[in-house]
């Protein structure tokens, strides 16, 4: 499916991906502020050479995913359960993964559920699969511990400017046929959950991504929507555009979502609101599995 040229650029897009994840979890700890780590590891990108395939994200305890802070936030770290998620790009390749650490020192079960289902769903990345036959996978060690597997949330193809797009990869048994093929680049990130392993939108949004493309008629929101463009169509957050654009950029983004341009990515909380655990690799289906977020 990829050129070899094209599988080098995602082993060097996971590479630093697997190098930022470690970075920032040297910066998790209490009394840590989520907007300063997550600025830290978007300029380490940067330093890198290469960018962000979307905004670096930390979630804790019920949270599982999609959690950005704004540029004001001044929320610190404590007794949580933090997953942390990054991103990375180089020339479009995305590469996308992500850990969970345990400040509370109480989930180490929940991890190490999520960590075996995890291992266990790379090894099956191989042509043949069932996509079907993954969630099964995830969705019985899992239970096999006590813990549910988040079901409306799924592993995702990746590609060039792509983070997600098909196949999608089930976290619990489904009938869905779709099988994978040599070549294919995955994301497969299995969540563990203590409460109802079911996940709704709620907060204010902190990620974005265009959905449209369609003309707009004041000044303020065409800047706006020019700058976005240099995204290339993957996911950016809403400090960004405040780092550059101040106090207009609020206006621009209600302006943009009316006119159904973007859309908006709130964070995804359990509906009982127990804890949750996410472990993310991403991978070329090969005979051996190619991981690429590795260091």
């Amino acid at each position: 499916m990829y050129t070899e040229q094209e599988v080098a650029l995602f082993k060097r897009s996971g590479k630093i991906a697997a190098e930022m994840l470690e970075f920032g979890k040297g910066f998790i700890k209490k009394g840590a502020k989520p907007l300063d780590i997550l600025n830290k590891i978007e300029a380490k990108i940067k330093e890198s050479g290469a960018d962000c395939a979307f905004p670096p994200q930390i979630s804790v305890n019920d949270v599982a995913a999609h959690s950005c802070p704004d540029a004001d936030d001044t929320g610190v770290l404590g007794d949580d359960i933090v997953k942390l998620d990054v991103g990375v790009h180089v020339d479009g390749y995305v590469s996308d993964n992500a850990m969970t650490i345990d400040l509370t020192g109480k989930w180490k079960e929940l991890l190490k559920a999520n960590t075996e289902a995890l291992h266990a769903a790379l090894k099956l990345a191989v042509p043949g699969t069932r996509v079907s036959e993954i969630g099964k996978t995830v969705h019985d060690i899992i239970q096999s511990y006590g813990y549910r597997p988040v079901k409306n949330l799924s592993g995702h193809g990746i590609g060039r400017y792509k983070i997600h797009m098909l196949p999608s990869i089930p976290n619990i048994p489904t009938n869905e046929a779709t099988v994978l093929k040599q070549g294919m680049a995955l994301a497969i990130e299995p969540f563990a959950s203590t409460g109802s392993g079911i996940v709704f939108e709620s907060g204010e949004p902190g990620v974005f991504m265009v959905e449209h493309q369609k003309p707009v008629r004041d000044a303020i929101t065409r800047n706006v929507l020019k700058h976005i463009e240099q995204y290339k169509g993957l996911p950016f957050a809403r400090k960004w555009l405040t780092q550059k654009f101040g106090s207009k950029t609020n206006f621009a983004l209600r302006q943009l979502i009316q006119n159904g341009i973007i859309k908006g990515y709130p964070p995804l909380v359990d509906s009982a609101h127990g804890m949750i655990s996410q472990m993310e690799k991403s991978v070329i289906v090969a005979e051996k599995p190619i991981i690429i977020t590795q260091v």
